[in-house]
Order: C-alpha cells, then sequence, then structure tokens
C-alpha cells in the first residue's frame, strides 16, 4: 500500500465521522439560538414514548461542554474504526447505536438519557474487545493504543455519579462487546494470515517443479523396480515385432 493510497483511505475515513459530529453541533447550536430544550426527545426507560429516545437521545447534549467532550473520542474511536475496519465500520455503528438504546431504555433509570456518550463507550470497548477476540497484531496493537488514551474512561460505568447516565456507559460497552464479537470473523485484507510455501496445496508445488517430484520421494529400490519392468516390458515387444 504506497502513501497516496494511504492517504486518500484515512480522508475517506474522516469524512462520515466527522460528518455525524457536524451533526451534533448544528442541532446543539439550533438549540442554543432557538433557546430551547429539547431534553423531551431524550430517551426515557420503559415508556412507549421514550422509546423515540434509542434515536434521538444521542444527537442531544446538555450543554456545550457535554457536547465537546463526547465530541472529541467520537471522532477519533470513528476514524480509527473506519480506516482499520472498514469492512465492518458502519455495521458496527449502527448495531452500537441502537443496541445501546435499546439497553438503556431496558435498564436504565427512569430519567431521560441524552447523549452520545454511551455511543463512545461502546466504540471504546469494540476496538479493544476487537483485539482480544481477532488475537492478530493490529487488533491488539489497537486495544493497547486504546487503553492507554481511554483507560480512564471505564471509570464512567460506575454507578452513583450524580448527574451522569453512567447505565448509558456501561451498556454502551457492552453494545460494543457484543459487536466486537458478532464482527470478529468479519476480518479485513491486511489481517488474513500469509500464505507461505511449505503451506501451499501440494498439487499447486507440482506445477513449480522442472522434475516430477516421485523422484525424491520415491526410494531407490521403487525406482530401480520401476526400470527394470520398463526395460523387460521393451524387451517383450521387441520379441514380438514383425520383421519385413
Amino acid at each position: 500500500m504506497n502513501a497516496q493510497h494511504i492517504g486518500k483511505k484515512f480522508i475517506d475515513s474522516v469524512a462520515l465521522p466527522l460528518r455525524f459530529v457536524g451533526l451534533l453541533w448544528v442541532i446543539h447550536l439550533a438549540q442554543t439560538l432557538l433557546n430551547m430544550d429539547w431534553g423531551f426527545y431524550g430517551l426515557y426507560p420503559r415508556e412507549v414514548f421514550g422509546l423515540r429516545g434509542i434515536l434521538t437521545a444521542p444527537l442531544l447534549h446538555g450543554d456545550w461542554a457535554h457536547l465537546l467532550s463526547n465530541s472529541v473520542p467520537l471522532l477519533m474511536m470513528g476514524i480509527m474504526i473506519m480506516f482499520f475496519y472498514r469492512r465492518v465500520a458502519i455495521p458496527t455503528f449502527v448495531s452500537i447505536y441502537l443496541m445501546t438504546g435499546l439497553l438503556v431504555w431496558l435498564f436504565g433509570r427512569s430519567v431521560f438519557h441524552i447523549g452520545a456518550s454511551g455511543l463512545v463507550y461502546g466504540l471504546v470497548a469494540f476496538v479493544f474487545w476487537t483485539g482480544i477476540f481477532r488475537r492478530n497484531l493490529k487488533s491488539i496493537v489497537l486495544s493497547l493504543i486504546v487503553v492507554f488514551y481511554y483507560g480512564s474512561m471505564f471509570l464512567g460505568i460506575l454507578p452513583g455519579q450524580e448527574g451522569i447516565s453512567w447505565e448509558s456507559h456501561l451498556l454502551g460497552a457492552v453494545a460494543g462487546i457484543i459487536a466486537a464479537f458478532w464482527f470478529k470473523n468479519s476480518i479485513e485484507e491486511d489481517e488474513r494470515p500469509r500464505k507461505y510455501s511449505w503451506e501451499e496445496d501440494p498439487r499447486e508445488l507440482d506445477r513449480e517443479y522442472f522434475l516430477d517430484r516421485d523422484i525424491f520421494e520415491k526410494t531407490k529400490e521403487e525406482r530401480l523396480r520401476e526400470t527394470r519392468n520398463r526395460r523387460e516390458s521393451s524387451e517383450d515387444r521387441w520379441h514380438r515385432s514383425d520383421f519385413f
């Protein structure tokens, strides 16, 4: 993969996460300019009207600080997954988005839950657990990077934090683990193990040899026996030949 191809792949990987984060900022800007509180569009557990929050809650934030705290990791994790796990990036994002909302609706406290933090926790958990499930070098390195930069985030899954939807954090992480397990066999091209010459199909290797491989695999006694049989067969044909 040359530098030009890597650059194009990176630009493509930035586009979708940047648009999604931009959408969050446009929504919050509109809410601020209109001097409105759209928190009632959040997710309210175990109530029918709260089901709409599965789709709308991650798009809403309480204030600019809340939005900023989610935007940076959401953008970074989105780019990482789009670049390194492109084959499953969009299905992963959609499944974590919907699964997190559904789990919070089922098990969360009876309050309005808003914010994209559950999605962030889901993406972080996806990258970390993908390294554990796939066990290849790339995935393990990405897991270590996530632990180094975002390891402290997992304190957010602890209950009893005032004004924080710790359920979204915890259940978002659960959704990320489920997605990592679900897509663990959908590996990228650069994750496929290399096939070395000694692992090739012998039938394919036969076409690469100048001499018949039987020469090397047969014993000396077997080769002598075959030579003797061919000689005797040739002599028999000569005796039975007609002469003019």
